[in-house]
């Protein structure tokens, strides 16, 4: 910890720092675990057969945009790749990482703050994340932001990104499997 990192404590649920303030995270609704878990679930069987990272759940990361103070992000799901942070590096290196998730997947709730969302999403971006993967439940899409823009992904699509190479998230299975 230094002059230069805000340190919050740990909450339940967790606390982030979003556009200058610490916010508490909401706490989240049947649709909002079942869909955290379903892609939580596909991204960790992927991960481990490939041996391509890991990934968890409310997993906090000490973020900074470049020049700006270190703060304190929580996806709701997130990848960090071996390449970003290796397989044998000390636990203590990536139980709180330094640095931005690979991707970072946010669902989101009806509580939300579009603002909020917004600087989440450009604070990821801005800090390393090749992806910001957007849940939106209520709509039945999934919004993929990348420093290159984003592209909005419906049932009947497939989720696919570089920074994940050869997985694939078919939509409507998703949607259908957490949302039934």
């Amino acid at each position: 910890m230094s002059l230069h990192e805000i340190v919050l404590p740990e909450t339940k649920p967790e606390t982030e720092w979003v556009r200058g303030r610490p916010v508490q995270k909401v706490s989240p609704t049947y649709w909002h675990a079942a869909l955290q878990t379903v892609f939580a679930a596909a991204l960790r069987e992927w991960a481990q057969a490939g041996g391509f990272g890991r990934v968890g759940t409310e997993w906090r990361f000490r973020v900074a945009p470049p020049g700006a103070v270190v703060r304190p992000l929580v996806p709701d799901v997130a990848f960090l790749s071996f390449e970003a942070l290796p397989r044998d590096a000390a636990p203590e290196l990536f139980q709180i990482p330094l640095g931005a998730p690979t991707v970072a997947i946010e669902i989101l709730s009806e509580d939300d703050r579009p603002h909020d969302v917004a600087d989440k999403i450009a604070t990821y971006l801005a800090s390393g994340s090749a992806a910001v993967v957007i849940v939106e439940p209520h709509r039945v899409e999934i919004d993929v932001h990348e420093n290159s823009g984003m592209r909005t992904l419906v049932r009947g699509d497939v989720f696919a990104h570089p920074a994940l190479p050869d997985f694939q998230l078919d939509l409507a299975t998703f949607f259908d499997r957490a949302l039934r």
